[in-house]
């Protein structure tokens, strides 16, 4: 398959994974009292809503362009966490709402590639049904580091005492400049951190389906 092929496909996949770990965000808040996202007109289908030039799309390109995983993110959902019942907590289940999208978005991806034999067919149908899968997982997986503004902050900053908590929101504002920091100087131990953690989750699906 050509190189413009590919990325095309990436890139379609990338934009509908982003979408809905987004609108989940959204739609949790909303659902927990904060309707900040829906009144900024995020709670949308259009991707164009989430997108970020480089964690969206450039970064993704790059990674695939390198040979690496792909991973990245989107423009953050805006929640007032003042709104939002539960407090952290509640902040903590609107941010872990996009990577278990994106876990599901992989594991109905697996599981119709799977039994459609399109995930081992090759061609246009295998690399559409390898990309929502490996695409979703590095998403998924991404999102999860504990680094402010990636999701799984919001869930450490749950469950973690104050100090840390005093930590974690001094370094909220430069958080993005962390995350970017990690991935370029970073990228050999990160590549293998996250396709270790793909590989541990691919191997769960193939459990599921007896393999």
């Amino acid at each position: 398959m050509n190189v413009i092929l590919e990325v095309i496909i990436v890139l379609a996949v990338i934009l509908l994974s982003m979408m809905l770990h987004e609108l989940a965000h959204g739609f949790v808040a909303y659902k927990l009292g904060d309707d900040t996202a829906k009144e900024d007109g995020r709670l949308t289908l259009n991707p164009l809503k989430h997108l970020d030039p480089w964690l969206s799309v450039a970064m993704p390109l790059i990674l695939l362009l390198s040979g690496g995983p792909v991973f990245g993110g989107a423009k953050p959902v805006p929640v007032n966490s003042s709104k939002l019942k539960w407090g952290p907590w509640g902040m903590a289940l609107v941010a872990i709402a996009g990577p278990l999208t994106n876990f599901l978005i992989a594991f109905v991806a697996f599981l119709v590639g799977f039994y459609s034999g399109g995930l081992a067919s090759g061609g246009l149908s295998g690399e559409i049904f390898i990309n929502l899968v490996m695409v979703n997982l590095g998403f998924g997986i991404f999102n999860l580091i504990p680094i402010p503004p990636l999701d799984g902050s919001r869930v450490l900053y749950a469950i973690a005492p104050d100090g840390v908590r005093g930590v974690m929101d001094r370094i909220e504002p430069y958080g993005i400049m962390v995350v970017l920091i990690l991935v370029v100087a970073g990228s050999g131990i990160l590549n293998r951190l996250m396709l270790g953690g793909m590989e541990g989750i691919l191997n769960l699906f193939y459990a599921i389906v007896g393999i």
